[in-house]
């Protein structure tokens, strides 16, 4: 069975570009549902979200649709992973009305943030009393793409993104967890601007195709309006591509 490859923007901006693209009626978030089934929530970064904000959200997509959320910099950035319990709790509560449609918690760590085996372990476990769900990481210091940072990852069942621009080749690269891939494309070479062009977005494409498990890839490269362009190409190119690998085995048999 072909993996199911979730395609998604920062944010559910629709820019006036592509608008026609979507659905014309609705919500902003309604209108972008009616073309993508999950987006990834970055305001949870900086701030916390009334039950009710999270309540219409769910009503306003349809259920299949996911929504990734970044936790928060309090934890991430502020405590820097330290004494982060009460906080997991309280996010995982906050975010409780999502029910089904609460996706990937997203865990973007500092640059300055070094790894160290004893701080990471207690944090992850931590995290994980609080979220069986899907995790992804990502890290931003050289460290944490050695094998023993990865191998922890692994361990708690927590994806490192793929990231763009990358720290190194490894840093370009899903790690830790393999049941999840989760690619965050943020603008090459300004990042938030840039726009990709065909032969990035073909490329990655082929590669979103073929991984196993649930995949993801969210398109960061939102100041410029360029996010959703880049996701609906891509979008395209996937579909494509599984269409002619499904006809390809029919016509084997």
């Amino acid at each position: 069975m072909a993996p199911r490859v979730r395609i998604a923007t920062a944010g559910w901006a629709i820019p006036r570009a592509v608008a026609e693209q979507f659905p014309a009626e609705g919500s902003g978030l309604e209108r972008y549902a009616g073309r993508f089934d999950a987006v990834e929530i970055n305001s949870t970064f900086y701030r916390s979200h009334r039950t009710s904000t999270y309540e219409r959200w769910a009503a306003q997509t349809p259920a299949h649709f996911r929504f990734a959320l970044k936790l928060p910099r309090a934890i991430t950035h502020a405590a820097r992973l330290v004494d982060a319990d009460a906080a997991l709790a309280a996010f995982r509560v906050e975010a409780e009305p999502l029910g089904d449609k609460l996706g990937p918690l997203l865990v973007q760590l500092p640059p300055s943030l070094v790894f160290e085996a004893p701080l990471a372990k207690r944090f992850w476990t931590a995290l994980r009393e609080h979220w069986s769900g899907p995790v992804v990481c990502e890290p931003r210091h050289a460290s944490w793409f050695e094998a023993d940072a990865d191998a922890m990852l692994a361990g708690f069942r927590v994806a490192r993104a793929a990231a763009d621009p990358a720290l190194s080749e490894a840093a370009a690269r899903p790690g830790g967890w393999s049941g999840l891939a989760y690619w965050r494309w943020h603008g090459s070479p300004r990042m938030y601007y840039s726009a990709y062009d065909e032969t990035q977005l073909q490329a990655l494409a082929s590669e979103l195709q073929v991984r196993p498990g649930e995949v993801w890839c969210v398109f960061d490269n939102t100041t410029s309006g360029a996010a959703a362009a880049n996701a609906l190409d891509l979008q395209a190119r996937v579909a494509a591509g599984l269409l002619h690998a499904t006809e390809s085995r029919a016509a084997s048999e």
